[in-house]
């Protein structure tokens, strides 16, 4: 899929309605623009976090639970204080 936008006034330019439908963007939604070999790749922000999310999930051990052994370092450095 592509499409041809023009640059307004103070570099804005216009999503595509078939393109906000397909990658799930609505009005008010955030994005993550990223500078990737001289072009410019659009994320929508939810997808960048499950794409985070799956990149730390591969150095994570199998039944490691980050939340909880954040909650442990949190009170251990709690009571050193």
């Amino acid at each position: 899929m592509e499409f041809r936008v023009q640059i307004r006034s103070g570099g804005r330019f216009v999503l595509p309605a078939k393109l906000r439908k397909e990658l799930q963007i609505k009005a008010g939604d955030e994005i993550v623009l990223r500078l990737e070999n001289g072009s410019v790749r659009l994320v929508p922000l939810h997808q960048a976090v499950i794409i985070a999310q799956q990149t730390v999930k591969k150095y994570v051990p199998q039944g490691t639970s980050l939340v909880e052994d954040l909650i442990q370092a949190r009170k251990e450095e709690a009571t050193r204080e």
